[in-house]
């Protein structure tokens, strides 16, 4: 009798078609993410889950799942799993490191250079017919080449950020819990900044870092102060690592002048008046949403679970035991 695999919500043909020859699959092709008493269904009935971020795997849930071996979340995040939970009924957690992070570093350049250029709504601006030829201060924007960029959080995505950099010339300030090796900033010409020195300095800020303890709203009211009245704000880490509210705050009192969001504090919830802010640039989590990249997540994903139904420690785990 082959394992069965729950699939929370659509999920590419590409991990797909690695499952199929090993696994019963039972699959969710709704569109809409399961509620509390499916997830836990799906739990019991599974020896497998293949989750999504928007999937609250609690400990009510894990424990009905008296057959579960492996939770392979289809992201690089896995706040929505209790993955030491898991570890205690011997569950392995897994996520999608290592196949996202030139995409994401991608978007948020894309976004660094929408929201500073002011794109959409130059764009909107078009479209409804109101453009009656060159102006001198017709969307006026802030430049990015020569400028500071501060990048908290330099991982995978931070560093591939940074690289990109180089092309602008542009100075780049990094901030996390512990520096780099030498030759690590010395290839990407990084240097070192305290957080406070890094937020004072920096023309654009951009988010690259886990939610933990540390993280959680390290953005606020008292930060955004600290902010050049000229800087551009972007996040495409995790949504409470910032306090929207306060965000949108100093982008209305010009206190920084723009921001791009790609996650949200409450998402998929979005503070109000948020959308209607012509200078916070709003993306509905979209930093890994490429063709190749998510196939190539997916493939990891289905790969962690044929690794934990074979008995081998999956070769993305986040948990032990």
């Amino acid at each position: 009798m082959k394992p069965i695999i729950s699939i929370t919500n659509k999920f590419p043909d590409a991990g797909l078609e690695v499952l199929r020859p090993h696994c019963e699959l039972r699959l969710n092709e709704s569109g809409l993410p399961p509620n509390q008493e499916k997830l836990k269904l799906m739990a019991e009935l599974s020896n497998a889950m293949i989750t999504y971020l928007s999937d609250k795997i609690d400990a009510n849930v894990i424990d009905v799942g008296k057959n579960l071996k492996i939770i392979s979340n289809y992201a690089a995040g896995f706040n929505n799993v209790d993955y030491n939970y898991a570890a205690k009924k011997e569950i392995w957690v897994t996520n999608t490191p290592g196949v996202l992070h030139e995409t994401t570093a991608d978007l948020t350049w894309a976004m660094m250079l929408a929201a500073a250029r002011r794109i959409v709504p130059a764009d909107r601006f078009t479209r409804e017919e109101k453009f009656r030829g060159w102006e001198a201060d017709l969307f006026l924007g802030h430049d990015i080449y020569g400028k500071t960029l501060g990048v908290i959080g330099c991982g995978e995505i931070g560093r591939a950020v940074a690289r990109r950099a180089l092309g602008f010339g542009m100075r780049v300030l990094y901030y996390q819990r512990s520096q780099l090796e030498k030759y690590k900033e010395d290839s990407l010409n990084l240097e070192y900044a305290p957080f406070k020195e890094l937020i004072e300095k920096s023309d654009f800020i951009t988010l690259h870092l886990p939610l933990n303890d540390d993280s959680r709203y390290l953005f606020g009211p008292d930060e955004f102060r600290l902010m050049k009245s000229t800087a551009v704000f972007i996040n495409a880490a995790r949504g409470k690592v910032v306090d929207d509210k306060a965000l949108l705050e100093a982008v209305r009192k010009n206190e920084i002048a723009a921001a791009a969001l790609d996650v949200y504090e409450n998402e998929p919830e979005i503070v109000e008046g948020l959308l209607g802010e012509e200078n916070i640039l709003v993306l509905p989590h979209i930093g890994s949403a490429s063709y190749e990249t998510r196939d190539r997540m997916a493939v990891l994903v289905a790969n962690n679970v044929l690794d934990a139904l074979d008995g081998k420690r999956p070769r993305s785990a986040v948990n032990n035991f």
